[in-house]
């Protein structure tokens, strides 16, 4: 007899069905997960749950969803060396063809091959009991990291730490973060470990600036309105050294561009919507560099994990809600409601 399992899909409509469905064998080059945190994303919630708005990449297949999970690896398939069982991994988002160079330099969330699938979106994701990965995918957690800090960093705080990178924030600038919602606390917490010594971080709700103000992701927070840019440009004397734009709107992302100050770094992390400007005087004149970030690479994921295990910062700490796989349809509501930090569902 198969030993079957739950799993939760995205049909739609803001609706979650859990189904059982067979646990999948591990064929070659494939682990098979016991899955332990799967937290749920801003891109799940705007392209999957609402209604089914992607295509290309963001083509939602029917899949079990999920695409920031972690686990034990329990078996593993011919030709595997590496995870083996007992091991403690975050599994990356996207498995790519392994072969283009977007591939071998391990951003495999630009592989443009047709077999490219996102766990969760094309290929069955980590709302599950159990999920197949494929072993290059999965970045071994040290011990100091728990499950849900490695389903945190999958997606969200991988997202981060690479636009941080991108721009390079230190010591001697200040960081403006335009969205705190999970990915915008996650770069602030980030920052903070990387040396940044002011982060501002602005959002049109004040349940999350308040939270991420109790959990020194920002050391001030400040509402959008007409009167923010002048206000940011004022309190900073020119504008930030470094911007970043996790909000992925459009007077978000304008807002970021214009609060940087002259020779600033600006990075787009935010998916959706448009980016408007005057293209001399807030670009040109000001001799800018604005960057576009897309998700993270393997290399710079397990770079990210070890790092976190030297700053002794657990990711969890974004996490305002936990739920067992039962109650799939209650963390997306929660997290659809747009107040709270991240929310995760956990074994």
């Amino acid at each position: 007899m198969t030993a079957t399992m739950t799993g939760a899909f995205l049909p739609g409509g803001r609706r979650v069905e859990l189904k059982q469905v067979p646990v999948p064998r591990p064929g070659h080059g494939q682990v098979l997960l016991r899955v332990r945190a799967s937290t749920i994303c801003g891109s799940d919630l705007r392209a999957i749950y609402r209604e089914h708005l992607g295509h290309g990449p963001e083509a939602y297949q029917g899949v079990i969803g999920g695409h920031e999970p972690a686990g034990e690896v329990v078996e593993v398939g011919p030709g595997t060396d590496s995870p083996r069982p007992g091991d403690r991994v975050a599994v990356y988002h996207i498995s790519g063809c392994g072969t283009c160079p977007d591939c071998r330099m391990g951003y495999q969330i630009s592989c443009a091959s047709p077999s490219r699938a996102a766990y969760g979106w094309q290929r069955d994701g980590g709302h599950a009991e159990y999920l197949l990965a494929d072993a290059r995918d999965c970045v071994r957690l040290p011990d100091f990291l728990t499950f849900l800090d490695g389903a945190c960093c999958a997606c969200g705080f991988g997202t981060a730490y690479e636009a941080l990178c991108r721009i390079e924030p230190s010591g001697k600038d200040r960081l403006l973060i335009v969205g705190t919602g999970p990915v915008g606390m996650a770069a602030g917490l980030l920052a903070r470990c990387l040396g940044v010594p002011y982060r501002v971080g602005v959002d049109t709700n004040q349940e999350r600036l308040d939270l991420a103000l109790r959990l020194g992701a920002i050391d001030e927070g400040v509402r959008v309105g007409e009167e923010a840019l002048p206000a940011l440009i004022t309190k900073t004397g020119g504008g930030f050294e470094a911007t970043m734009d996790c909000s992925g709107s459009a007077p978000g992302r304008t807002l970021a561009v214009r609060a940087a100050r002259r020779y600033g770094r600006c990075v787009l992390v935010g998916e959706g919507g448009r980016l408007e400007l005057d293209a001399s005087p807030d670009v040109i004149h000001q001799q800018l560099r604005i960057e576009g970030s897309w998700v993270t690479s393997t290399w710079r994921l397990q770079e990210l994990v070890d790092n976190l295990a030297r700053w002794r910062l657990h990711p969890e700490v974004v996490v305002t809600g936990r739920y067992p796989l039962a109650d799939a349809a209650a963390a997306y509501q929660e997290a659809d409601a747009g107040t709270c930090g991240k929310v995760g569902i956990v074994a």
